[in-house]
């Protein structure tokens, strides 16, 4: 699991790519799990974005 620490260094709001750098997944699982019902998600457009004390709220979960 993601230590809670290293997200410090990410903005508030990131990105799908970011979400793969933090979890060590490969593009597609990132997105598939960004398209899951279960997963913290907002759309802006066509991009998709993560508020990450929500993230955070998720992987505690």
């Amino acid at each position: 699991m993601t230590n809670i620490s290293t997200l410090d260094s990410y903005p508030d709001v990131i990105t799908v790519n970011e979400l793969q750098n933090i979890l060590g997944i490969g593009r597609e699982q990132a997105y598939i799990l960004a398209n899951s019902n279960s997963f913290p998600v907002r759309r802006v457009g066509k991009r998709i974005i993560i508020y990450k004390p929500t993230f955070i709220e998720w992987l505690k979960s």
